[in-house]
């Protein structure tokens, strides 16, 4: 069948739920990485239903058809990223709350919801659910768990995976699978949820999730800065906060690099030369108190602390680290990545990303959610003249250097990504950190699943 029939099958399944708009496919190309594919896409199916998926992956299946599954589009490793000859299965429509069981603590979601807006509903209900991207106001649940996502709450409430009871699945076929379960416990047969988690479209398309709430968190927040001469010695900080027992809720730094860049945007005062910030909070009954204690050791080993007196003067020192993105955008074209390490090895992860610096000559702004060693570097780089404005063309200087820094990670026992997924960008290191064996299981696993490869293909596993 014809790229042209296969559009044609669509229409006449799916009516004006396809859509072969310039503006509709163009954007399929991209994400919030930056790169481009090749071409457009054949068309975007945009599903309100299960059944809208099935049918699409049932066509798909028949004529072997790509399929691209997408969200809201956010992630940042080319993973939802649709070329020519491929079909887009946009589930951002699917956006319903199914579910909610507080008795349980338990939802049952559509895959399109975004974070924020799920966990606005649950608070009336005293619940919610803990996964907090950064992106919380534009990502998808489905999304959060395709990537298998994490974000600012991870140190203390856990990363996605460990909020979901169960996924529902569309198999590349058009089957239906129902994996996981409702109850707290129950481990009958082999995990599939858990390989669900994380697997970036190539196993089946999610189109149902049973999420695990937590009790509204009682007392309030109490948040804190402290500013330390260089980022060693704020990470070696961030490191006797773990070790001590204290558990912050968020555990945030910002490099001397990222701090003045935001600084700068912000109309702030220039902080010291080589400056480096921690920003934490504390939640709970016990918020006032572990707040304290947290900001007397870390004047103990050094750090200028600033303790705000109440949520609204809290709320004005986490603009600084909110505006991270903003301010990377005004020193020039960024390469966002996203390693991470043991939370003992960060200062010496630093210590490497200032030898990258100095070896290739650039600039490497890092944040780092350094409750759980989670670092990213932002490579920043002049745009080739000529270039497209909305693709990221990455230099080859800049490859090298991030190559370096992937293999710095893994020295030092860490891994290639802490939550934004392996895509398109990352695939070719792969098999560095998880071994030839390994990586031929795992892509054998995924053909048992998808044998035709037709789902994602190209990303996470290339040849």
């Amino acid at each position: 069948m014809s790229e042209h029939d296969v559009v044609v099958e669509l229409r006449r399944q799916l009516g004006d739920r396809v859509d072969t708009a310039a503006a509709a496919l163009r954007a399929a190309r991209a994400d919030k990485s930056g790169h481009v594919s090749a071409g457009p896409p054949l068309a975007v199916v945009h599903a309100e239903s299960v059944a809208d998926v099935q049918a699409t992956l049932r066509i798909a299946h028949r004529t072997g058809t790509p399929v691209v599954t997408r969200g809201a589009g956010t992630g940042l490793a080319g993973g939802a990223n649709a070329g020519p000859g491929e079909i887009v299965l946009s589930v951002a429509r699917m956006d319903r709350i199914l579910e909610i069981r507080p008795d349980d603590l338990l939802a049952v979601v559509e895959p399109g919801i975004l974070n924020a807006a799920l966990n606005a509903v649950l608070a009336e209900h005293g619940v919610w659910w803990a996964p907090d991207p950064a992106s919380r106001a534009i990502s998808t649940v489905g999304g959060n768990i395709a990537t298998g996502a994490g974000g600012l709450l991870c140190a203390k409430y856990g990363v996605v995976r460990d909020a979901v009871l169960g996924v529902d699945l569309v198999l590349a076929d058009g089957r239906l699978l129902r994996l996981g379960h409702r109850s707290v416990k129950g481990v009958t047969g082999l995990d599939l949820t858990s390989l669900v988690i994380g697997s970036e479209g190539i196993l089946g398309v999610i189109v149902g999730a049973t999420l695990k709430l937590r009790p509204r968190v009682p007392g309030t927040t109490r948040t804190l800065t402290a500013v330390f001469p260089d980022v060693r010695s704020a990470a070696v900080a961030a490191a006797a906060v773990t070790a001590s027992g204290l558990q912050p809720a968020i555990m945030e730094l910002m490099d001397a690099l990222s701090l003045a860049a935001v600084h700068r945007l912000l109309g702030l005062p220039t902080p010291p030369p080589d400056a480096a910030q921690l920003t934490i909070q504390a939640d709970g009954v016990a918020a006032d108190a572990e707040a304290e204690a947290i900001a007397g050791l870390l004047s103990t080993l050094g750090g200028q602390v600033a303790l705000a007196a109440d949520e609204a003067e809290g709320e004005r020192l986490w603009a600084v680290r909110r505006a991270m993105h903003p301010a990377m955008e005004s020193l020039g074209t960024t390469l966002i990545e996203d390693v991470s390490v043991p939370r003992s090895r960060l200062p010496e992860m630093f210590d490497e990303i200032a030898r990258i610096e100095s070896a290739y000559g650039i600039r490497i702004p890092t944040v780092c959610h350094v409750g759980d060693g989670n670092l990213h570097p932002n490579f920043v780089f002049d745009a080739p003249a000529g270039a497209d404005a909305d693709e990221v063309v990455v230099p080859a200087h800049i490859w090298a250097a991030a190559d370096d820094l992937f293999r710095a990670a893994l020295r030092l026992g860490g891994t290639l990504t802490g939550e934004h997924g392996i895509g398109i960008l990352k695939r070719r290191w792969l098999a560095d950190e998880l071994g030839d064996d390994q990586w031929e299981l795992q892509r054998q696993i995924a053909r048992v699943f998808d044998p035709a490869g037709i789902l994602n293909p190209g990303k996470v596993f290339a040849d």
